[in-house]
């Protein structure tokens, strides 16, 4: 079930394909807080001690279960191996000689040395999706920047092996993601707001310390703080989905100091959590929408009964009222239920790639067998082939809570509902619960919408795609606006799923390795297909 009000607001394409592919594939064939009492001197000494420090560079383990577990991450063409290291920070920005915590980092170094340019970071989404999991995963798509630049990424604060937060175990997230996430009487809302509670307590109980300081704001200092240790006089950024609002509240801060920056899968800054959620809502429509009417033409070749578009939606619409009547076998002991088969339908809308096996797993759902649609939704939720889960939903709904101050009551929620189920038969009721994500939280959030103005930045390109699910194609335009004139570079796109850079198309790739690789800003309006 989604844990925020913006539950799919979450990582690129190619980082969420890691763990879908690790599912499907078998279907188809610590470091944290430390208490560091008092360091003495004043602020400022602190604050040059973490900027200063060294960082020991060493050969990365395996991704921790936090982290989505797997395997070491394999060298690079030609050798380069991946080296990862933990960075110091202050849990509290506001208090630098307390309390501090450490942060995960990974890299691979330029291959060109004498060419270097410097450090490229990387923010793959989520919030709360593990950047020292996900970046050798996606390297593959970043070889010519590699060339000039260190690929560098992290697991942000409260995330993986950075004081990754921790809720319920994965017993009772099993239960929690099977559970109606979209109550249909008295009974089964207040079973939903009975779990919604449970799963904010168990929170609380287990990463209370670290929950007011694992927002977006902190996280943007983490970077600078970031940028200062790995040698660098500029930011370097590369930021997908939720990355690029965390780029863009980094921007506001730091403004003189970005350098070449890339946004991709926009984020709207100006929306708020209930304007966000109804937005996604209408991505996922569209997408869904799209997927049928490829399905219708593909004639006879398509799974699906129907002979247009709105047939087949009625007829998925149908069995996921089945599936809410009486969940089916999906994997082992496990069912599929109404919640979790929604689920798996909107993570294969995150790339055209994923098509065939929403196809697939929608027919084998219609004969009794929800083993692929399950597997979708465990890619969704963060949970292995072995029911371990990491911590991408606990970060998720820890970063989204304490950033967003939005909290909605059972009355308000139900009221917002017909506006949800308008703009999406499937997806309305879905994310319209979700709304009450935050409303159990024991920490209070900090804005309705981040401010990403940065006056005086240099360009930043800016990219939307047409057919985009979780983060609308019209969020691009909004982000260019609120970055200030000037700053925001708009190029767009004409594609589907979720991103553009990692969809393969060379006319997106050219322009962003123009500018990153040679300071070669596109035009504004650029428009590739």
């Amino acid at each position: 079930m989604p844990t925020s009000s913006s539950a799919v607001r979450a990582a690129s394409a190619g980082a969420r394909a890691v763990a879908l592919v690790a599912s499907v594939s078998v279907l188809l064939a610590a470091a944290g807080c430390s208490d560091s009492g008092d360091k003495g001197g004043t602020d400022q000494d602190r604050a040059k001690d973490f900027a200063t420090q060294t960082l020991k560079w060493q050969t990365c383990p395996a991704p921790s279960e936090a982290e989505g577990g797997g395997t070491p991450p394999s060298p690079l063409p030609g050798g380069i191996a991946w080296e990862c290291s933990f960075m110091e920070a202050p849990l509290d920005y506001d208090k630098p000689n307390g309390d501090t915590i450490e942060l995960a980092l990974i890299r691979a170094k330029a291959r060109d040395p004498n060419k270097r340019i410097g450090s490229l970071i990387f923010n793959f989404g989520g919030p709360g999706g593990s950047g020292v999991a996900n970046l050798p995963a996606a390297a593959p798509d970043y070889t010519a920047l590699h060339t000039r630049y260190d690929l560098v990424s992290f697991d942000p604060r409260g995330v993986g092996r950075s004081a990754g937060v921790e809720c319920e175990d994965d017993k009772q997230l099993d239960a929690y993601y099977e559970q109606d996430a979209t109550p249909d009487d008295a009974a089964e809302e207040k079973t939903f707001t009975k779990s919604l509670k449970s799963f904010a307590e168990a929170c609380k109980k287990h990463s209370g310390d670290e929950l007011p300081y694992v927002g977006t704001t902190n996280a943007a200092r983490d970077m600078d703080l970031m940028r200062q240790v790995l040698g660098d006089k500029k930011l370097y950024y590369f930021g997908i989905s939720y990355g690029t609002e965390l780029g863009g509240v980094y921007a506001h801060l730091y403004p003189s100091n970005v350098g070449r920056a890339v946004f991709d899968a926009v984020v709207d800054p100006m929306k708020n959590s209930e304007q966000g959620a109804l937005g996604q809502t209408k991505g996922f429509q569209l997408a869904l929408t799209n997927f049928a009417q490829d399905c219708v033409n593909r004639g006879d070749k398509c799974l699906l009964p129907g002979s247009t578009p709105q047939e087949i939606q009625d007829w998925i619409i149908a069995l996921l009222q089945q599936l809410d009547k009486k969940p089916i076998p999906g994997s082992g002991d496990r069912m599929l239920t109404q919640s979790l088969a929604t689920g798996g339908i909107a993570q294969a809308l995150y790339s055209k790639e994923y098509w065939k096996y929403l196809e697939q797993g929608l027919d084998e759902a219609d004969g009794g067998n929800g083993g692929l649609l399950l597997a979708l939704a465990d890619a969704m939720n963060g949970r292995s082939e072995d029911g371990d889960y990491s911590n991408i939903q606990a970060a998720n709904a820890a970063i989204n809570c304490v950033d967003f101050k939005d909290r909605y009551s059972l009355e308000q929620t139900k009221a917002k509902l017909p506006e949800f189920r308008a703009a999406s038969p499937v997806f309305g009721d879905y994310l319209g619960w979700s709304l009450m994500g935050c409303t159990e939280w024991p920490v209070p959030g900090a804005w309705s919408t981040p401010d990403v103005s940065a006056p005086g930045a240099p360009p930043i390109v800016v990219i939307g795609n047409t057919g985009d699910p979780a983060t609308p194609y019209e969020g691009a335009r909004a982000m260019v606006n609120a970055l200030g004139k000037g700053v925001g570079v708009e190029l767009t796109y004409k594609g589907q799923g979720h991103g553009a850079y990692d969809s393969g198309n060379k006319c997106v790739q050219q322009a962003v390795n123009a500018y990153l690789l040679d300071g070669k800003v596109p035009a504004n309006g650029t428009t590739c297909t």
